[in-house]
């Protein structure tokens, strides 16, 4: 759990120096998904009342945090939205990303402002304009097969994964995807995201929607099943390859 609104810098290997914002509740996570590898845990609740940090804190907290590493000439590559699940969970999103870039613009305007969110809430417009007006729109797509979709992400209220592939197209060129890549078994279940049918199918929906780029990674923390297994390099390089020969940028962070 990330304790703070505010948290780090942290290397990261997807984004470098990352400033987190975590806009949901401190204590645990909230989350659309129940993603079987989330370093966060499992989760516990997905829409209902929780007790969340308003905009005004949420833009005190990342000034106060912007000028302490202007002060130090500290080097800033990002200022990254996740936290404690998803992010566009918070009713104030739209809100506190305009205020976001106004304080980036004005303190370090050489950062860029990325959300890492699983695309659920993109059925909202103001959702969706929001994640449309940030550097770095990352939306998860980990499968190709609703089977698989729905055993590795467990979503809330059934959604399928036609319905998530709609609430992505229309980003076209303006989101990279991210993709973890495992396999396993849970509650009896056998799940690989690596297998050749699947890598297709998530091809197919690649094309479909249109990413700058695919973010390719496995598990580098503990997860909340504990069969969730690590695919090697090789095998990630092989899926990214096959994303290049469609003409997609595709990058492993392993």
């Amino acid at each position: 759990m990330f304790e703070q609104i505010v948290f780090g810098p942290i290397r990261s290997r997807r984004l470098g120096i990352s400033l987190g914002v975590n806009l949901l509740p401190l204590d645990k996570k909230l989350c659309t998904y129940n993603c079987l590898y989330c370093e966060c845990g499992w989760t516990l609740s997905a829409y209902e009342n929780n007790k969340l940090p308003d905009k005004e804190s949420v833009a005190l907290a990342l000034e106060i945090r912007l000028q302490a590493l202007k002060d130090k000439n500290a080097i800033l590559d990002s200022i990254t939205f996740a936290g404690n699940g998803e992010p566009t969970l918070h009713p104030e999103f739209g809100q506190i990303i305009d205020s976001t870039i106004e304080i980036r613009n004005r303190l370090y305007p050489e950062a860029k402002i990325t959300v890492l969110s699983n695309g659920t809430q993109a059925g909202n417009p103001a959702i969706a304009a929001a994640l449309k007006k940030v550097d770095q729109n990352i939306l998860k797509l980990d499968a190709g097969y609703n089977d698989t979709f729905q055993k590795l992400n467990q979503p809330a209220n059934h959604l399928q994964i036609n319905n998530l592939l709609i609430l992505l197209e229309q980003f076209q060129h303006n989101l990279i995807i991210q993709s973890m890549f495992v396999k396993g078994y849970h509650n009896g279940a056998y799940y690989d995201n690596t297998a050749d049918a699947e890598v297709q199918e998530w091809i197919g929906h690649l094309k479909r929607i249109k990413p700058q780029k695919v973010m390719i990674y496995p598990i580098a923390r503990e997860t909340p099943s504990g069969e969730v297994k690590k695919i090697s390099l090789q095998v990630l390089e092989q899926i990214a390859r096959k994303v290049e020969e469609q003409g997609i940028e595709a990058e492993v962070f392993f």
